[in-house]
């Protein structure tokens, strides 16, 4: 009897210990939807702060929208959802855009992906880190961010980037490259 009794302990505790990693499983994916809602949310309300900068003041104008409006639309979001995102890049325009040591590994494996045929739009990779769920999504170059991101731009928004960004590494970018990825992350 006792030996029945420890039998149905052990696969008890075999069956409650597989339990977590099924649901973290199950969570992941769930939070990785939740995430490419965020940078949906995030894209669709800076591109067209972007669109209306450049239609009224040209792209020297436009990057007061990147400047001061990306980290506003990234604070309010943290502020409505409690995910922690923001923009990084492994040449960065400013310092707040350089990433920790996990979104270099991911951003350079974006790199890899791309140089073997993948399309950075469709480009994301989610991990759990340090009791965090992180989640990146790669950001590729399109026609209008040559702006200001090509290796020549008009001489007035090479003075604004050097006035607004004199560290400014985020240069020499064509059309259809990654330039960066949007980061996020959420406590579990």
């Amino acid at each position: 009897m006792k030996t029945i009794r420890l039998a149905s302990v052990a696969a008890l505790v075999v069956v409650l210990a597989s339990l977590p990693a099924q649901a973290v499983e199950v969570d992941q994916k769930a939070l990785k939807k939740e995430a490419i809602g965020i940078v949906k949310r995030f894209g669709g309300t800076l591109k067209p702060e972007l669109k209306k900068a450049l239609k009224s003041g040209g792209p020297a104008h436009a990057i007061s929208v990147c400047s001061e409006k990306a980290p506003a639309i990234a604070q309010q979001l943290r502020s409505d959802t409690g995910w922690y995102i923001k923009r990084v890049s492994l040449k960065p325009r400013n310092p707040g855009a350089k990433p920790d040591a996990w979104e270099e590994k991911v951003l350079k494996m974006f790199d890899q992906r791309q140089a073997q045929g993948e399309d950075p739009k469709k480009m994301a990779y989610a991990e759990v880190v340090d009791g965090k769920f992180r989640f990146m999504k790669a950001q590729g170059v399109e026609k209008v961010c040559l702006n200001c991101h090509a290796a020549k731009v008009k001489p007035e928004v090479e003075a604004a980037l050097k006035a607004k960004y004199p560290m400014d590494k985020a240069r020499g970018y064509s059309l259809g490259q990654i330039r960066g990825a949007f980061s996020l992350a959420k406590d579990l």
